[in-house]
């Protein structure tokens, strides 16, 4: 596999289209003018089910400002375990990468591992929610949170890159 260089924070975001689960297609672009959130999303990871329901809460407040597009690269998760999960956790979207290439565009790790994209499509954030991990439980750094609020208030953010928590990308290969 070739290496695919990863993309540099205040730097124009790789561009991408990927179906959703009812195989509409949806393209980065469409979303110019919003802050997106890009977040490697699984259907059987703790760390990611931990965080689903206070990012859709974040997101809520948010409004219309913020798109937040979930992203299932994981390999050993179908269709009916993606579906079933997004509709038990009431995440309306979710996009397939079924491929990975979108996870190998960005570098993504793990699942969590976010990415915040400002209005004008420039990625200004990469890595953990918070900073909970597997010996600390509290959080006590909002890290998207705060990334989402400094972007939404036309700052950067600080910090801008922090590393990834959760559990790795399941990828497969022949």
């Amino acid at each position: 596999m070739k290496a695919v260089p990863t993309p540099q924070l205040n730097q124009p975001a790789p561009p991408f289209q990927l179906p959703d689960l009812e195989g509409r297609l949806h393209d980065l672009m469409d979303f110019r003018g919003q802050v997106v959130i890009l977040n490697f999303w699984s259907a059987e990871c703790p760390w990611s089910e931990r965080v689903d329901r206070e990012l859709l809460d974040l997101v809520k407040r948010w409004g219309s400002d913020v798109a937040l597009l979930p992203i299932a690269s994981n390999a050993n998760e179908g269709l009916e375990l993606l579906s079933s999960t997004a509709a038990a956790r009431g995440i309306p979207r979710v996009l397939i990468d079924a491929d990975q290439r979108v996870a190998d565009l960005y570098g993504a790790q793990t699942t969590p591992h976010f990415f915040v994209i400002d209005r004008e499509g420039y990625l200004r954030y990469q890595g953990a929610f918070d900073d909970v991990t597997f010996r600390k439980r509290t959080p006590r750094e909002q890290y998207l949170k705060a990334a989402v609020e400094a972007v939404l208030g036309g700052r950067q953010p600080d910090p801008a890159e922090t590393p990834p928590y959760g559990c790795a990308l399941v990828r497969f290969s022949l």
